[in-house]
């Protein structure tokens, strides 16, 4: 988007002061709000490219109001009204941003041809790092997954009043409308949620001994392309999506013979390294290449379920962007006596 939104305001110092002192430091500002705004936008977008720019479009907008700003409400609370309204327009006309999972269609067999479709645009995970530790409840892929199934002033709402715990005349304020008609789209935002079984589900800031046990067999597991193993850590009827891939899958077995059957990689040819996205345990898959070092392949984001001895795997969503391996912060590529810990 060109200059930052702190450049333009350094470039502007002959510009009348900002009618509140928290808007006198647009450096101060952004870095307070930075990353609650980022989580917010993320929710509404589904996407973490497009949030992005949404949270920049939201400070070059307060800080061209930063004069008439008259402190009715408090800043933050003034940066979100922003904030929706920027994703409100920036949703206009745009379709969702669904997983495989959630295209309505039927699960895939392990022998079925492999489709993809890079013209849907994907949800796309988010990196912890991106967002405050306060926000993780809130992003879980399944939950932002169902939130693309919402219009988008239900979204914006529903996120409002149950994620952002405003009261129906503050949201109906920001989003220029009735209490009546944002108690009427949050009683039916809640109805499609309800019927897909989905909340957003509250998330432990740390593993416990367990799941961290449960991780590192998994990432051995790819290691040496067990599948027998790798279908041991898996629920029952785990499922199992990629996009850009249209395809997606049910049950361990199936999500077995899958990885048996299409994963081009052998033994010791996957390693993997654990990041953490949408407040969940995610990895970076590495495929050996022909000259013997590994390149980015797919990053995998988990869900887990059951506690001690009925600890599984639930759901892998596997992103096939290599990209993302640098938005997490992961290597481009890994040297060819590169072994797993």
């Amino acid at each position: 988007m060109g200059t930052t939104v702190t450049e333009q305001a350094g470039l502007a110092g002959q510009a009348t002061a900002p009618a509140h002192d928290e808007l006198a430091d647009f450096d101060t500002l952004t870095g307070r709000y930075q990353r609650e705004l980022m989580a917010h936008c993320y929710r509404m977008s589904g996407s973490v490219h497009e949030a992005e720019d949404l949270v920049q479009e939201t400070f070059l907008r307060a800080w061209k109001a930063s004069a008439s700003f008259q402190g009715r409400s408090s800043v933050r609370t003034w940066l979100y009204k922003i904030a929706t309204n920027v994703c409100l327009t920036n949703l206009e006309s745009k379709p969702r941003r669904p997983l495989p999972t959630g295209l309505g269609t039927s699960d895939s067999s392990p022998a079925d041809e492999l489709l993809e479709d890079h013209e849907v645009p994907w949800l796309e995970p988010i990196p912890d790092a991106a967002v405050e530790v306060a926000e993780r409840d809130t992003i879980r892929l399944a939950f932002v997954a169902a939130l693309q199934h919402l219009p988008a002033r239900q979204r914006a709402v529903l996120i409002l009043r149950d994620v952002l715990r405003w009261s129906a005349a503050e949201t109906a304020a920001a989003l220029e409308t009735t209490t009546a008609a944002v108690n009427s789209a949050l009683q039916r935002a809640h109805a499609q949620l309800a019927d897909r079984g989905l909340t957003p589900d509250t998330v432990e800031a740390d593993l416990d001994q367990a799941q961290r046990t449960l991780l590192d067999a998994y990432l051995q597991a790819f290691w040496r392309k067990d599948i027998d193993q790798i279908v041991q850590l898996l629920k029952y009827d785990a499922t199992w999506d990629m996009p850009p891939f249209l395809n997606h899958y049910r049950g361990c077995e199936a999500i077995g013979e899958l990885i048996g059957s299409k994963c081009p990689g052998g033994t010791n040819d996957m390693p993997m390294i654990e990041t953490v996205a949408n407040g969940q345990p995610a990895f970076g898959l590495y495929m050996r290449q022909p000259e013997g070092h590994f390149e980015p392949f797919h990053l995998q984001v988990l869900q887990m379920t059951g506690s001690g001895d009925e600890l599984r795997v639930e759901h892998v969503t596997a992103f096939f962007d290599p990209r993302l391996f640098a938005r997490f912060g992961l290597p481009d590529r890994l040297p060819a006596d590169y072994v797993p810990a």
